[in-house]
């Protein structure tokens, strides 16, 4: 594999300004191990079938590779699988986008099914998906589906090179894939509610075909133990070691699975300034952190904790998680030391990332749709306000129904137009640096910006009498 893995990387650099295709086989954008290792292997075992008409076959680890050595537990099988780090292609080393736009570009999806709203323009490109989580892609001819609910994504993976090509499964992909199904199967234990009856099926077949693997036991104590260090590391790095993004409307969530207890986590050091700038680096209006730790007998132990420096973003995303019904956490209330920072003990333990994305991917859907009512309606009002009054028919104020838009309410509290909401009750995510006020407003000992400077800045941008040459407010474009 790593002579492979060698061309690859030589292909891309090489096609950089070339006019052959590319077929990326494209993991999640956590890169967990089950994520990289299915990228690599299926990459592998098209590149042997010439299973990709003609096109250079290339795995992409969907993360910049300066964030891999934060998956400890991918370092781990990889070294001890003999395969080089530096051979890897990674996100930040191939222009996906500009190979589109080219024409170049094929993709293969493996361990998700839809692409993250960032990448909605390579949709098109897109001709196959094997992944193990809930289908949310919409059938289409053009591309080849294969999703089934098992423990591992390897797993499908390792049935579909058994069926079409047995003879590409050597000593070394064994080895990747195994190692991936022992982990995330949670070392086939019936009581962590992972493994199901093909991943045994598969596992079996590489112990069968491969009696040299180490023994599962061992392999999984010692990438398991990988997976868990996270010793050295910031809250960032420890945010982002496992961590996929969601969003909807103008709210994008964090969702990382943190390897310790939540009473360890929440003691560390500044942590809600390491939150605050998290947030403010990475754009998200909220984290949603999951923390998971196993007891002696190998069964999960869950806590959840959900930050916002918004008590909107903060509120709105807990009850979604409280009321789930599909399926229910089983939430209990724990204590917190910060008013931004909602804690629980999770009561169904079995109820892994995998089935609570689904949730918050449902809320932000329901999110974005209220969104978009309230800005229509609030055009509306803005429209009625204009209304002549003495006989035209307008809407009773008591009777005209009231929503909600973060961006406009943060918009009027600045401009000093808005006075119906607290400070705690509103208190916005980190604004963007390339904004009108540069700086996160949640630092603490920063002055206040009056509405007077806001207005000036409006004022030059747009010309004396406040608006922009198109009578647009900067950020409604």
């Amino acid at each position: 594999m790593e002579g492979f893995l060698q061309r690859c990387s030589a292909a891309i650099k090489g096609n950089a300004e070339g006019s052959s295709g590319i077929h990326v086989i494209l993991g999640n954008e956590a890169c967990d191990l089950d994520s990289m290792v299915s990228s690599l292997v299926f990459a592998y075992f098209l590149s042997k079938t010439s299973g990709s008409s003609g096109k250079t076959v290339v795995p992409v680890l969907n993360i910049p590779r300066a964030e891999f050595p934060l998956r400890s537990d991918n370092v781990f099988l990889l070294k001890e699988s003999g395969v080089p780090p530096e051979a890897l292609v990674f996100r930040d080393e191939v222009d996906l986008a500009g190979l589109h736009r080219a024409k170049r570009l094929m993709l293969t999806l493996v361990d998700h099914n839809v692409l993250p709203s960032a990448d909605i323009d390579l949709e098109e490109a897109v001709v196959e998906v094997i992944d193990h989580h809930h289908l949310e892609r919409t059938p289409s001819m053009s591309c080849s589906v294969t999703v089934e609910t098992v423990g591992s994504c390897a797993t499908l993976v390792t049935e579909h090179i058994h069926h079409k090509a047995p003879e590409v499964l050597d000593r070394q992909v064994a080895q990747l894939l195994y190692g991936a199904i022992v982990l995330d199967c949670v070392n086939m234990a019936p009581e962590a509610g992972k493994v199901t009856p093909k991943d045994s099926q598969l596992s079996f077949l590489l112990e069968s075909r491969f009696p040299d693997l180490p023994p599962r036991g061992a392999l999984f104590k010692s990438l398991q133990s990988a997976k868990f260090d996270i010793s050295g590391l910031s809250t960032e790095q420890i945010l982002l070691k496992d961590m996929k993004a969601v969003s909807g409307g103008d709210l994008r969530l964090a969702v990382s699975a943190v390897y310790m207890t939540l009473d360890v986590f929440l003691q560390r050091r500044s942590l809600q300034q390491e939150l605050c700038e998290f947030c403010h680096k990475h754009r998200f209006g909220a984290v949603v952190a999951m923390t998971i730790s196993f007891n002696e007998r190998g069964e999960p132990h869950r806590q959840l904790a959900v930050y916002s420096s918004s008590t909107l973003y903060r509120e709105e995303v807990s009850q979604a998680l409280e009321k789930a019904h599909n399926p229910s956490l089983s939430f209990s209330p724990m204590s917190s030391p910060f008013n931004n920072i909602k804690s629980y003990l999770q009561g169904n333990a079995l109820a892994s990332r995998k089935k609570v994305l689904p949730i918050l991917k449902n809320f932000l859907k329901e999110w974005d749709r209220k969104q978009v009512h309230c800005e229509e309606a609030e055009d509306f009002e803005e429209l009625d306000d204009h209304v002549d009054p003495t006989g035209s028919p307008s809407f009773d104020d008591d009777a005209r129904p009231r929503c909600f838009s973060a961006s406009r309410h943060h918009r009027r509290r600045l401009l000093g137009t808005e006075d119906s909401w607290t400070e705690e009750d509103f208190q916005v995510p980190a604004t963007p640096m390339n904004s009108l006020v540069e700086g996160c407003p949640l630092d603490a000992g920063l002055p206040r910006i009056s509405a007077e400077a806001i207005l000036e800045k409006f004022s030059r941008m747009g010309g004396e009498d406040g608006e922009n040459k198109d009578g647009i407010w900067p950020g409604e474009q």
